[in-house]
């Protein structure tokens, strides 16, 4: 018997976890079923129609629901079209999630409303899990589960004909393929990856079975260590862990720990029917397909806020007082909702939209009004998109922005509940009389450190008339016009005053969390204060400023005085030497990483200290790099479809973000342009392909503004507290191939980065990384990779001449490729080292040396990919004169054609061609002879077994024996010309056989698809 851990050892592993989940009667809430062992009546079903039709006859047996009317429900789920597939699954999620309503078989009778699953106990349940703080058993219900293997699953080809595919599991709550399971083994290392599951099940289960997604509503890809929820629609980065079982656990579980709590978790029977109920969404409409399932994170701070939402709420009561005058009292809670801290990038809006569903659905709540107020206009807008497209499935029909506070008034005034209104803080300012007295109100306010907990009283003195005047915050309006709503503040940075307004802290998800859980990447700091500042006293005068910032109280004269520091400050910042230096040092550093693909779409933003400044610089910038302001859709060398071409507007690579002054010189006034044309740069910016690629930015964009693709932020403005957490967040964004974010800093924030980070979570100090720990990394990298290449002799790469470092770089290929363990850890060492350099290419420190060395490795890497994998994934992002040496160097060992294999252009390759196969015996690298055989004999099987599957896997399986026995050699055993000739000759007599089959019924007149069937 086999100990090896394989893919069916880990499926049992996990059936056997899932039945682990008992009901109170203590049987499996989830019983296994082998596929063969399920009711169908065909292989091409996917419903379990059997058990829909007996959860239907069991739980409307009281209404009286007969057979025809259960055949037309049925008939309503098995007519969903899988030719529109996300439309179908859209559709169905809704039926899912919200139940719809059937049309009685007695026209007499009021139409029926059908769920598709029994939840009846699910409020009761959610309260004891989340109010009482209880281990909650599965109540034995009306539904009906079985986690079913190998079900065989019958699809159509193209061309019509029958094709089989196996899922590994799939969960079935009704009869309903809620949830499809795909595994891998983690044993087998780079040959099998959760990225390879999530293939299988996203591209070629979706194209070869698509009618099991119609009724999917969440898939898992596993490897037993790597354990990661999504769906259908998602690209495989916005797969995420399920790292919590309650939500109040401290830490978060890593590897094969992940995966108890993924079970633990989310497959609570209790948690996967709220899931499944509340936490899918799709927009109402989308141009693309688009279905966000929640992560860990946000369904624990939804259903946290919401339970001490429903603690805190004020309730009303009406009565006579002991003179018979009603009075009204409070029998509630203090109103005060609580707060969530969520780090910048974790998805906040989403949890607000979750946490706007449960409030609205809640029999609870009877339908509130629910007011979303920010305190920016481009946060609001922001938030206006996405919840104007959540109509269905917040249920509200009413998601409306507010225009005014009159407009606000209006809308109150003529409701007693219900609606979604989302407004700015600084509507509340326009007069102070009362909006509405209700209690039904709830105020769910987005990034609340800022203006809205401002309750303090200001003083204005007017010497002159000798008269007071009284002014308050922001937060003191809109308390005072909503006196009995309750209030709930969401926040990346929460400070004491947040939690005074909004009551404590009910969950906190931390920069940490959201780096560990791939949501966010961690952030890397760059200081080069010292390229631009001309004198070291000024940049105690800087200090200075900021103790000056510490201090700073709320009276009229405190802010006269730092109206005067920040004068003064900004003179230090604007002094023309510094600007100079400053433009001359960006543009340098700036260049370097785009021309060592360190950035991975050049995305950068400039943070000024003020307006003048950011002009100043801008000029400064343009006089020294031209050729960046001329306008074009996309940089040189960016091919465009015509659809591309259609959404992009000619602008330069460096443009000014920021609003006109009205006394601006007319050149700058034209440059900044109207409002129409910010949000135009808006749009341009998010666009990978924009030639608009430097954003120089004073206040705009620091807050609530995602680009994925944004990776570096160079910082010039005194910045402090949760404004600095904010603006160097802009750059955690994940984004494929972006491994952190580099924050730039010309102006000494380091010591205010990590108080500020401190501040929030103690956890979030050893978030933030210097570059100098990038350059430590890129040393050690380089010293252990002369430890693996230490017997090899690299001079002639680093000779000069053209022709012999063609030819090292090949040699040094076939020396990495000398045993698999070999290889392996050259590829891991070269792309940690590539990590890391893109982090610190802008820096002096390393030498030219050191970075001729690192171009060697990262060469030698891309050729060994190509050989191994196919095209490298990561010669995008490198030297360009790297990638053309890669390029001559394929083309010199006379190999370049065979890494078409695969691709479209193959199909002209006649792999079988003796000629073919004597050009491949011509290559005198013997280990990269068997990589080019083995790609080829790998393409051939894949194209044998499209029409013959069962002799495909013969060959299959010779072939697998075949290079296990080749990279099993140790790493001592350097093979000899005879025993490569060995294996070599092994590869080309599978080919040879693969070619005698394929002929072998050609002299009686039928093909190899017709004999496939004899």
């Amino acid at each position: 018997m086999s100990h090896i851990f394989t893919e069916a050892k880990l499926e049992q592993a996990i059936i056997t976890l899932l039945g682990h989940h008992l009901n109170s009667a203590g049987q499996p809430c989830y019983p296994h079923y082998v596929g063969s062992d399920v009711p169908r009546k065909d292989n091409s079903e996917v419903l379990i129609a059997d058990d829909l039709r007996n959860y239907l006859a069991r739980q409307y047996k009281a209404d009286g629901i007969t057979e025809g009317e259960i055949a037309t429900i049925l008939h309503q789920l098995q007519t969903l079209p899988a030719s529109d597939l996300y439309q179908s699954n859209k559709t169905f999620c809704h039926w899912l999630s919200n139940g719809f309503l059937l049309k009685r078989e007695d026209r007499d009778q009021k139409d029926l409303y059908i769920e598709l699953m029994n939840t009846q106990a699910l409020p009761g349940q959610l309260a004891s899990m989340f109010v009482g703080q209880e281990e909650v058993t599965a109540e034995a219900d009306h539904n009906i589960y079985r986690v079913v293997n190998q079900l065989e699953i019958e699809g159509q080809t193209r061309d019509g004909g029958l094709q089989t595919r196996i899922p590994d599991a799939i969960l079935y709550v009704n009869g309903l393929p809620l949830v499809v399971f795909e595994f891998k083994s983690a044993v087998r290392g780079e040959e099998a990856t959760t990225y390879d599951a999530w293939r299988q099940l996203c591209v070629r289960y979706r194209r070869d079975i698509p009618k099991l997604f119609v009724y999917n509503a969440l898939c898992i890809v596993s490897d037993g260590v790597n354990n990661k929820m999504g769906n259908l629609f998602a690209p495989y980065e916005f797969y995420y862990a399920w790292r919590k079982v309650t939500g109040n656990e401290s830490t978060e579980q890593e590897g094969i720990n992940g995966l108890y709590t993924l079970i633990q978790g989310l497959f609570h029977p209790v948690r996967l029917l709220d899931v499944v109920k509340n936490f899918v969404f799709f927009p109402d409409t989308s141009k693309s397909e688009t279905k966000i399932c929640c992560r860990y994170p946000q369904y624990y701070a939804a259903r946290k806020l919401y339970y001490n939402i429903k603690k805190e709420r004020k309730q009303l009561v009406s009565r006579p007082d002991s003179t018979g005058v009603m009075v009204v009292e409070n029998h509630g809670g203090s109103g005060k909702g609580g707060t969530y801290f969520g780090a910048t990038g974790c998805g906040k809006s989403y949890t607000m939209q979750f946490l706007a569903r449960l409030l609205m659905k809640s029999i609870d709540f009877a339908s509130p009004t629910i007011i979303l107020i920010t305190d920016r206009t481009d946060l609001d807008e922001q938030l206006s998109k996405q919840f104007c497209s959540a109509t269905a499935f917040i249920g509200d029909a009413v998601i409306e922005p507010v225009t005014s506070r009159q407009d606000l008034r209006d809308k109150l005034a003529g409701r007693a509940s219900g609606g979604v209104f989302l407004t700015t803080i600084h509507k509340f300012t326009e007069d102070i009389q009362k909006l509405s007295d209700r209690s039904n109100i709830i105020c769910i306010s987005d990034e609340a450190h800022r203006s809205q907990i401002n309750l303090d009283l200001k003083l204005t003195f007017d010497q002159e008339k000798g008269t007071i005047k009284k002014t308050y915050g922001f937060a003191k309006y809109l308390h005072d016009s909503l006196p009995n709503a309750t209030y709930v503040g969401f926040t990346g940075t929460p400070i004491d005053a947040t939690l005074d307004v909004f009551g404590p802290t009910i969950d906190s998800y931390t920069m940490t969390e959201s780096v560990n859980d791939q949501i966010t990447v961690r952030i890397v700091y760059e200081g080069r204060a010292a390229k631009v500042v001309l004198d070291n006293r000024k940049l105690e005068e800087i200090e200075q400023y900021y103790q000056e910032c510490e201090a700073q109280g709320a009276s009229e004269h405190q802010i006269e005085e730092s109206k005067k520091t920040t004068a003064s400050m900004n003179s230090i910042l604007g002094d023309p030497d510094r600007i100079e230096a400053l433009a001359k040092d960006f543009a340098k550093h700036y260049e370097q990483r785009v021309a060592e693909g360190s950035t991975v779409k050049g995305k950068a933003m400039f943070v000024c200290a003020s307006r003048e400044i950011a002009y100043a610089f801008y000029q400064s910038l343009k006089l020294k790099r031209p050729e960046w302001f001329e306008p074009k859709l996309a940089s040189d060398g960016v091919s465009l479809t015509e659809q591309e071409a259609k959404v992009l507007i000619r602008l330069p690579q460096v443009n000014m973000v920021m609003t006109r002054g009205q006394d601006d010189d007319s050149v700058m006034y034209e440059l900044l342009g109207t409002k129409e044309y910010r949000r135009e740069l808006d749009k341009q910016f998010k666009n990978p392909k924009s030639n608009f690629k430097v954003a120089i930015v004073v206040d705009m964009w620091l807050t609530g503004f995602d680009v994925p693709e944004l990776d570096t932020i160079y910082i010039d403005k005194p910045l402090q507290k949760h404004n600095l957490i904010q603006t160097i967040s802009r750059v955690n964004r994940r984004f494929e191939g972006k491994e952190k974010g580099l924050v730039v800093d010309y102006i000494g924030i380091k010591s205010r980065m990590n108080m500020a980070l401190a501040m929030y979570s103690k956890a979030d100090k050893s978030n933030f990384e210097d570059v100098q720990q990038s350059l430590i990394e890129v040393r050690n990298h380089l010293h252990l990779l002369g430890q693996v290449f230490h017997t090899f002799d690299s001079r002639d790469y680093f000779s000069g001449t053209p022709t012999l470092q063609l030819d090292c770089l090949n040699r040094a290929a076939e020396f990495a490729l000398q045993t698999k363990k070999i290889e392996l850890r050259f590829m891991g060492l070269v792309k940690r080292l590539k990590a890391a350099y893109d982090v610190c290419v802008g820096s002096e420190e390393i030498g030219q040396e050191e970075r001729e060395l690192i171009h060697f490795y990262l060469a030698v890497r891309s050729i060994v990919y190509k050989l191994t994998k196919g095209d490298a994934p990561d010669t995008a992002q490198m030297n360009q004169k790297v990638r053309e040496m890669i390029a001559e160097a394929l083309k010199a060992e006379g190999v370049e054609e065979i890494f078409t294999l695969g691709e479209d252009k193959a199909e002209t390759i006649d792999i079988f061609d003796d000629e073919y196969m004597a050009r491949i015996g011509k290559i005198k690298l013997p280990n990269t002879r068997m990589q080019l055989l083995q790609k080829m004999l790998a393409k051939a099987i894949s194209d044998f077994q499209k029409v013959n599957q069962l002799q495909g896997i013969n060959f299959s399986k010779r072939f697998q024996a075949l290079v296990e026995q080749y990279n099993q050699r140790k790493e001592n055993d350097v093979l000899n010309g005879e025993e490569f000739d060995a294996f070599t000759q092994q590869m080309a007599d599978m080919i040879y056989d693969i070619k005698s089959e394929m002929m072998s019924f050609a002299d009686i007149g039928i093909d190899m698809e017709e004999k496939a069937f004899l």
